[in-house]
């Protein structure tokens, strides 16, 4: 009786993962930033990832190119404390600008003593003890023995390097010093984080108030709403509003479709780079005024 012959059928591989696929896409071995962008936007296009990813790895690309300057919050516009505050007028400032940390400075916003985290405070608010009590125990309040050591770096540090100081560290917050050793304002992490995966609103955050911020010399964070004649008047730009009333609605047009994030565009002197839009409509802008001092290369 003859044996059946053995079955020369192989098992059908097991699916590959995106991962591996992308690893055999990008196998040519990209030359530079540019190429690796193209390849991971073929990657997108043949559903290998979704925009959200690669706006993800885009954003932790550009992280290089970045400076704490870039994204520091100014000085003029950071939230402090001083030193000299009693217990009640510290949870007052609290309450009123409703972060969870704070600089804590001495005779000037030169001289950061440490950090205060609101947490640190919390077992000493009262809870059932009478007003007078209260006074007693909160007299004379030093808040020397709860700061925190602040974490320093210069304006000119990569941002990218910052992200993994401030993870070695285990520090949500920078203090961003110029070339005299003054403060020039401050980075958090959640700052860095928004650069990756866009804008992270939270109980605190003003959706619709704070319309333009100043970012730097000549650098502003603009919301797409922001009213073209405002914007004009804050940023010194001779932008028209006859077509248009928003700043948002002139870039869309000028650009011509709906703008996707890192899109960049150039109006009278200023460069349009969106950092927070999706499919419905354009968020946030980061406006740089271009000039001398601006065309120069980064050290």
């Amino acid at each position: 009786m003859e044996e059946p012959s053995p079955s020369t059928t192989s098992p059908s591989p097991s699916p590959r993962g995106w991962l591996d696929k992308l690893v055999q896409l990008i196998a040519g071995e990209p030359r530079n930033r540019e190429d690796l962008i193209e390849t991971l936007e073929t990657a997108q296009e043949r559903g290998l990832l979704d925009h959200g990813a690669l706006s993800m790895i885009e954003g932790v690309l550009e992280l290089h190119e970045l400076r704490a300057r870039d994204l520091m919050i100014p000085r003029g516009q950071m939230a402090v404390l001083e030193h000299t505050m009693n217990f009640d007028e510290l949870l007052q400032r609290m309450l009123e600008s409703g972060h969870s940390r704070y600089p804590v400075i001495g005779e000037d916003r030169d001289e950061v003593l440490g950090l205060l985290l609101v947490k640190d405070l919390l077992h000493l608010i009262p809870k059932t003890r009478s007003d007078e009590q209260e006074e007693d125990a909160l007299a004379g309040f030093d808040v020397a023995p709860y700061l925190r050591p602040a974490l320093f770096v210069p304006e000119s540090k990569r941002i990218d390097a910052l992200l993994a100081e401030l993870r070695a560290s285990r520090n949500h917050m920078a203090l961003v010093i110029d070339e005299y050793g003054g403060i020039a304002g401050l980075v958090t992490i959640e700052d860095i984080l928004e650069e990756i995966v866009g804008a992270i609103d939270d109980e605190h955050d003003v959706a619709e108030d704070v319309l333009i911020r100043a970012a730097g010399n000549d650098r502003y964070i603009v919301h797409a709403l922001t009213p073209i004649e405002e914007f004009n008047a804050a940023t010194g730009a001779h932008l028209s509003d006859h077509d248009f009333d928003t700043i948002g609605g002139l870039v869309t047009h000028a650009i011509g479709h709906l703008p996707q994030r890192d899109e960049v565009i150039e109006l009278n002197g200023f460069k349009f780079r969106v950092i927070s839009a999706d499919r419905r409509r354009l968020h946030r802008m980061r406006v740089t005024r271009l000039g001398a001092h601006t065309q120069q290369p980064e050290s």
